[in-house]
């Protein structure tokens, strides 16, 4: 495990084609080193009816501090996973924002609520999860939110509905690194997935308005399945534009 925390650490992609390091921090949780300061990260359960589903989320590290960018599905994956980052990275995370309100990215709450740690998010994630009885992040914006982390900006943005009427991206200018959450699909995807609480109809509006404030990603984060780059948002925007999805 030491050996492979250092290999980590000091690993960065010579090219676009290397291959990220990955740790196996449990039999459900892997983290992804995808630049100098960021790692995804991928945890799998059970989502009925879907079965077990792999959800993304995204680690942003400065100065010894982090910021958690969706959780794992359940408070107990989330303890694991946000546990390691303290005690194997030594890393404290002092922050937490959800992509929208659906447990792929929020059902860690509640554990992330009893440490202390500050949590951010669309005012209308809250009023949903407050409509819906769960927890409840502690502080909302409307349009936008920066934030900084050391010296690191963070951009939380509003583009519209899509996925969900909520859903949220976050750029982090320093790593050009687009998290963009279940609303963006990975190529694999041939369907937009589950839109049962979005808008069809304005999705590829809001898509579109992503891909004009955030032109040259270097790398976008999906919601489920493999990153890549602003190919995924073209693919996205294919799909929404599609009659029937």
């Amino acid at each position: 495990m030491v050996t492979a925390l250092v290999l980590l650490i000091f690993f960065l992609p010579a090219s676009s084609s290397a291959q990220p390091e990955k740790i196996e921090v449990s039999r459900d949780i892997q983290l992804i080193r995808i630049s100098k300061h960021a790692y995804m990260h991928v945890s799998y359960a059970d989502m009925p009816p879907f079965g077990k589903v792999g959800s993304n989320g995204l680690l942003f590290i400065n100065q010894g501090k982090a910021l958690l960018f969706d959780t794992p599905v359940t408070p107990s994956l989330t303890r694991t996973l946000v546990s390691w980052i303290r005690d194997s990275m030594g890393v404290t995370v002092t922050g937490f924002i959800p992509n929208h309100w659906h447990s792929d990215c929020m059902g860690g709450l509640a554990y992330i609520d009893s440490l202390g740690i500050e949590s951010y998010a669309n005012k209308m994630t809250i009023d949903i999860a407050e409509a819906k009885g769960l927890p409840i992040p502690r502080h909302g914006f409307t349009d936008s939110l920066n934030l900084l982390l050391g010296d690191a900006a963070i951009k939380c943005y509003y583009p519209g509905p899509a996925h969900s009427l909520d859903n949220i991206v976050v750029w982090i200018p320093s790593e050009r690194i687009l998290f963009a959450g279940c609303m963006v699909k990975e190529l694999a995807s041939e369907t937009l997935g589950n839109t049962t609480d979005g808008d069809l109809s304005a999705y590829r509006g809001t898509i579109e308005r992503v891909m004009k404030r955030y032109p040259d990603p270097r790398i976008v984060i999906p919601g489920h399945g493999a990153i890549g780059g602003k190919e995924l948002l073209q693919h996205t925007r294919e799909l929404a534009s599609r009659k029937n999805h």
